[in-house]
């Protein structure tokens, strides 16, 4: 199994917050760090500090040396497809070409509105993530003077400078350019199965149990034998909340924190934490690996840890000690 560090930023993470984290995650042995795409403080008070995404991943990507960095996921709703293919080729260049990049439809409203950001409905949102990846993978990898008639962007005599980073391992376009790998995801729909089986490279599942993951990705390789792909040319990975201690008493203890960071009320607390034991990585470390181990032989090949005490650098540490290279 691989391993990523996923944070939720939008948890009033300053920069130098995300800083002492990639470094972190860096020197444990994570390959990859992802954070969070949103302009809204949660939970707790919406009033709260938030960073943009890119802005940190620039800064981030002249601060570490080996680690791959990733947003998980950019809604479309934010940037243009012409300014986000710019943004991300200038980052991937910042980073000597350890970018990943997250692309999805966006879904909370409270990032939008109070920016002045248009939030349409999902199908509209839909198609335009559909133009941004056709966009992506057309100004990376197609032929100076590229064009494109999508649903709502038009691309004429694309041209893109400086292109992508080129290093071992990168998916190629029409003529033979390195890019950097595309990531969609969600819960799994029809249409968001289409569009992976299309534009992605990794298709990322949230928010489902083991059970349910070999459901979706069995839907997900359909999709791809639909249009003559190979299922096995996609990478199935998921995000998984994880929250783990050493022994029973360090996990009570982080338990406590992390109903608090949550927001959860102490009388709920119970409940809510009971409801996620079928579909997140909790407890102790052979808790940890027993339940990763079942998403494995549901067919996920890289786990998003998806961090909700991210101050909490210690168990940054343990995750990796007993969970990278030991399931």
């Amino acid at each position: 199994m691989r391993f990523a560090l996923m944070i939720e930023a939008q948890q009033s993470l300053s920069y130098a917050d995300q800083l002492a984290l990639v470094r972190r995650a860096e020197a444990a042995g994570f390959e990859a760090f992802f954070r969070s795409d949103h302009y809204a403080a949660f939970p707790g008070p919406s009033d709260g500090p938030t960073t943009d995404a890119w802005t940190v991943l620039a800064g981030l990507a002249r601060e570490t040396e080996r680690i791959t960095l990733g947003v998980l996921v950019s809604p479309v709703t934010f940037r243009h497809p012409g300014s986000f293919v710019k943004v991300v080729t200038t980052v991937d260049e910042m980073s000597g070409g350890r970018i990943e990049v997250g692309v999805g439809a966006g879904w909370n409203a409270h990032d939008h509105r109070p920016l002045g950001l248009s939030f349409p409905e999902i199908g509209e949102r839909a198609d335009l993530m559909e133009d941004q990846l056709a966009v992506l993978h057309g100004l990376w990898g197609e032929a100076d003077g590229w064009s494109y008639a999508g649903h709502q962007v038009s691309v004429e005599g694309g041209f893109l400078r400086p292109r992508p980073v080129v290093v071992p391992g990168r998916p190629l376009g029409a003529t033979g350019q390195a890019r950097p790998r595309l990531i969609v995801g969600g819960e799994g729909s029809p249409r968001g199965f289409r569009i992976a089986a299309r534009w992605a490279d990794e298709f990322n599942l949230t928010s489902s149990p083991p059970d349910r993951a070999r459901e979706q990705f069995a839907a997900l390789g359909a999709a791809c034998r639909a249009i003559g792909r190979d299922p096995a040319t996609i990478t199935r990975s998921a995000m998984i909340g994880t929250m783990i201690g050493r022994d029973d008493a360090e996990v009570a203890a982080r338990r406590s924190a992390l109903l608090g960071a949550l927001g959860v009320a102490d009388a709920a607390g119970s409940a809510w934490y009971e409801a996620r034991t079928a579909r997140w990585i909790l407890g102790t470390p052979d808790d940890a690996r027993a339940m990763i181990r079942r998403f494995a032989d549901a067919g996920v090949e890289r786990i998003m840890l998806q961090d909700f005490l991210p101050l909490d650098l210690e168990m940054v540490d343990l995750m990796a000690d007993e969970l990278i290279g030991r399931v």
